[in-house]
């Protein structure tokens, strides 16, 4: 299991979205409150981020605990982007490829991030996997659930699917494959974000930041006590700019 965080507004410290707050993603590694499988993400962490001028995204992942990386807390101090991706993770098998298999998964102008499982891994996603041009799963970054599903994403997104269609055709292909399986997925391309609630919390923040500008936070679960944070449906997709957030539903995959 793992938490994730996504954030779209006006320049911002790394450590006023992922360290500062009371409840932030940092102390989500060793101390979740809404997480229901699992107690600690301390499989590895990683940040994307956007640079002005340029829409490939730099991230920055570590195998390790995010509160054993001493030089993140420099990172998080001096970076201000304007939007980013964040997770921390909690591995579904041990040993699955450390950094390589830290969150977030990124191709061209976007990062990915995968909360949840799939019960009967790699079995139960075999015949999607068998379905993927094969140099698309030799690009794979990690031999795991979550690398799978970004693949899959990915694939629609390169054949001009937009984002909410491809993450919403891709969490029901892989439930219609593996019942039971918990797919919220995230993404961004720096300045909307998609998200899926599928069998874990996902909650939103928008409205205006301490400077009165727009902004929007998807997060796994409320960074802090702000009122204004909204949990979203299970079974529901999410699609965000930095002022405004639209909820549809998911159907269920046919049998």
């Amino acid at each position: 299991m793992c938490r994730h965080l996504a954030y779209v507004g006006e320049p911002v410290a790394l450590g006023e979205l992922l360290v500062r707050p009371e409840h932030s993603l940092h102390r989500q590694a060793w101390e979740p409150r809404l997480q229901t499988s699992g107690v600690v993400n301390a499989d590895g962490f990683g940040v994307g981020w956007y640079v002005p001028g340029d829409p490939v995204p730099v991230r920055y992942r570590r195998a390790v605990p995010l509160w054993s990386d001493l030089s993140f807390g420099d990172l998080a101090r001096v970076l201000r982007p304007a939007a980013l991706l964040a997770a921390v993770r909690g591995a579904t098998l041990p040993g699955a490829d450390g950094e390589a298999a830290a969150a977030p998964f990124a191709a061209g102008p976007w990062l990915f991030s995968h909360n949840g499982a799939v019960g009967g891994w790699p079995d139960a996603l075999a015949g999607l996997a068998a379905a993927l041009p094969a140099a698309e799963l030799l690009r794979m970054e990690a031999r795991t659930d979550s690398a799978l599903l970004w693949a899959l994403a990915l694939h629609r997104l390169r054949a001009g699917d937009g984002a909410g269609r491809a993450l919403a055709d891709t969490v029901r292909e892989a439930a219609g494959a593996a019942p039971g399986a918990t797919l919220n997925l995230l993404l961004t391309d720096g300045s909307e974000i998609t998200a899926t609630a599928w069998g874990n919390s996902l909650w939103y923040l928008t409205g205006p930041d301490r400077n009165g500008a727009p902004r929007t936070v998807v997060a796994s679960e409320p960074y802090d006590d702000d009122p204004l944070w909204r949990e979203v449906p299970d079974r529901t997709l999410l699609s965000a700019t930095r002022a405004d957030v639209t909820l549809t539903p998911l159907k269920e995959p046919s049998p």
